[in-house]
């Protein structure tokens, strides 16, 4: 099926031309047409499914039809978790506006920046808005922006923009809004939460749930290492320098964790940088941007760099620290093995988190074996792990693992242990 089959303008298909892109992906091929029908949509797929043009097309469509306006009213509003994320979204927008009769004003916002210059460009208005929630709301409260005027809202990546904390924000968006709006929906998943946001916020939605086909599934090869927790680090540099990594990307449960094994890896004489949200914007995008263009060896991350970057021929994703969930494993070790490169997917398993490791195992229905590499076996066994001398998680220290942390119950017994 061609992108001309679904109801799209002249303009629109001229630009989808320019960025060779040949079919739609079957998130576009339902979405388009029933957001170009004025439905509510609500839409499941994974990052690399095309959704960010199956929602912005018919959004330019709807631009396109309508006369302009002096200052210019917010149309459409997309609200995304993260900054990076933000500019992505933003840029797919202005290629995709290039042909269009009249040129589109496209205003990114997000925090961790100035808000002065977003002001400023904020005046005459904007047609399209892309926002992280926090900044949003303080562009509002600046008087810099009105929601009075948006006919279409689009959450993307649902499900992280409430596992971020951004459920108040959210709520008071939504009373700014009109009653009378078009809302497109996109979740990689569906928990509770997304699920009652999703009831609250649709009416009667077109439902799409496009499932990874088999034949297309990256191609990582996922490896588990027993360490003890204060070798991790070690574990880390030998394996950089034994495999001549050209870059890697570190995955980590905190900010502190993320600057100390940077820095760290520095006095190694690795090129390391740590990436986490209390970085300026501008600091962010240089690590990036150094990253990409492999200027920069390794990058030791939180979650924020879970989902939205897509980083071209990433060959190796090293979880530090276990995901607190089998969803986030599963969107940590994408970054690797895209667009059809192969990659690998590590995973330090110590005593305190062998059970973890498990039970995300089962969730992900993956076996596989706790590997050990020489110089590096564990010392620690799980029952030394779980009598630490405060009765908590050794490796609560690096933001602790869901379901790990101790019971009122289990440190009076640690403590009465120690007593004997």
């Amino acid at each position: 099926m061609p992108f001309s089959s679904l109801g799209l303008s002249p303009a629109l298909l001229r630009a989808i031309s320019a960025k060779a892109y040949l079919a739609p992906t079957p998130i576009q091929t339902a979405a388009i047409p029933a957001a170009l029908q004025g439905r509510d949509v609500l839409g499941s797929a994974q990052t690399g499914s095309g959704k960010t043009a199956a929602f912005v097309l018919p959004l330019l469509q709807q631009l396109e039809k309508t006369p302009f306006e002096s200052p210019r009213r917010v149309a459409a509003l997309i609200l995304v978790p993260t900054r990076e994320l933000c500019a992505q979204v933003g840029e797919e927008i202005r290629e995709l506006a290039l042909h269009l009769p009249r040129a589109v004003k496209v205003s990114i916002v997000f925090g961790g920046v100035s808000i002065n210059p977003q002001m400023m460009r904020l005046r005459g208005g904007t047609d399209i808005v892309v926002a992280t929630p926090g900044r949003l709301l303080d562009l509002v409260q600046h008087n810099a922006l009105s929601l009075g005027s948006v006919t279409t809202l689009v959450l993307d990546e649902a499900d992280r923009l409430l596992d971020m904390g951004f459920t108040e924000e959210l709520a008071r968006i939504l009373t700014m809004l009109p009653a009378q709006r078009q809302n497109l929906f996109f979740s990689a998943t569906f928990p509770a939460a997304v699920q009652a946001l999703a009831q609250t916020l649709l009416r009667d939605p077109v439902r799409i749930e496009v499932l990874p086909a088999p034949q297309s599934a990256p191609d990582i090869v996922q490896r588990a290492i027993a360490v003890d927790a204060g070798q991790r680090t070690q574990l880390l540099r030998h394996l950089i320098q034994q495999n001549h990594w050209s870059r890697v990307l570190v995955f980590v449960a905190t900010k502190h964790a993320a600057e100390m094994v940077a820095d760290k890896l520095r006095k190694a004489r690795i090129y390391a940088e740590p990436f986490h949200g209390e970085l300026s914007q501008g600091k962010r995008t240089q690590v990036l941007a150094d990253f990409k263009a492999s200027r920069l060896k390794v990058v030791i991350a939180t979650d924020v760099a879970a989902r939205g970057l897509d980083i071209a021929q990433l060959p190796v994703v090293v979880n530090f620290d276990l995901p607190r969930s089998a969803v986030d494993y599963t969107h940590r070790i994408g970054r690797t093995g895209r667009a059809g490169e192969s990659g690998v997917a590590l995973s330090f398993v110590s005593a305190d988190t062998e059970a973890h490791f498990r039970l995300i195992e089962k969730r992900q229905g993956l076996s596989l074996p706790l590997e050990q590499i020489e110089g590096f076996e564990p010392q620690q066994t799980a029952v030394a792990a779980a009598t630490a001398m405060d009765g908590t998680p050794i490796d609560s220290a690096n933001g602790g693992i869901k379901g790990k942390r101790p019971s009122k119950k289990d440190k009076l017994r640690a403590a009465a242990a120690r007593g004997q």
